[in-house]
């Protein structure tokens, strides 16, 4: 998966609390295990007006004039900022593989399901938690502010504002480590593919059978 170190990204503020999985990629759309192609039907009950269907053209769907994607504003944004309980319902990977195929690289909630919290960092995507007094403060900024960006340096463990001000952030290090190498489970089994080799190869010499 691509490194993340620092980013300066466009927001998107979602005023939406307890945002389950089943809309942010709705489960007629989970029939692909690609990981890729996803960004398209991203919260997509509430992005057009239509019901979407698996790999159906969305370029001349009709859109929700007053969802936050739809808007001219917020294209290109890669920071969600959103609500408390983010990726709550089923614990479906394609809800992170949706996001980041969408382009979002960060979001910034109150708190977030388990699961979803877990599989975000798998698959390249920071999910940071801030107090909720933070996030009000953050949610006044951006919609008063058009083209409104923050800086996420993950190396510092900080979200840095336009005005200057730094909100600290925790994380686990060893997922930061990950996601500053671009390590996903795969990666990180590869680190050793030496051993691994190794391995086999004393195997095939120790127990012959087993490979007849």
């Amino acid at each position: 998966m691509d490194k993340f170190v620092r980013l300066e990204g466009l927001v998107a503020p979602l005023d939406r609390a307890n945002v389950d999985t089943d809309a942010i990629i709705p489960k007629q759309f989970l029939k692909s295990i690609k990981r890729s192609g996803f960004g398209p039907n991203l919260f997509d009950e509430w992005r057009y007006t239509d019901m979407g269907q698996p790999g159906e053209d969305c370029t001349n769907r009709p859109r929700n004039p007053d969802f936050l994607l739809n808007l001219p504003r917020y294209q290109g944004a890669q920071i969600l900022l959103t609500r408390k309980n983010f990726g709550c319902g089923s614990s479906r990977e394609h809800a992170p593989w949706a996001l980041l195929d969408f382009g979002f690289r960060t979001i910034i909630a109150e708190s977030f399901a388990d699961i979803f919290f877990n599989n975000c960092f798998k698959n390249g995507i920071l999910p940071i938690v801030l107090p909720a007094d933070e996030i009000d403060a953050l949610f006044t900024q951006v919609e008063a502010t058009p083209g409104y960006k923050l800086t996420i340096d993950l190396e510092k463990q900080l979200v840095l504002r336009p005005d200057g001000k730094a909100l600290p952030f925790e994380v686990d290090a060893f997922r930061k480590e990950s996601l500053i190498n671009g390590w996903d489970d795969i990666g990180l089994t590869l680190r050793h593919a030496e051993k691994i080799r190794a391995f086999e190869e004393s195997r095939r010499i120790e127990h012959p059978w087993l490979f007849a």
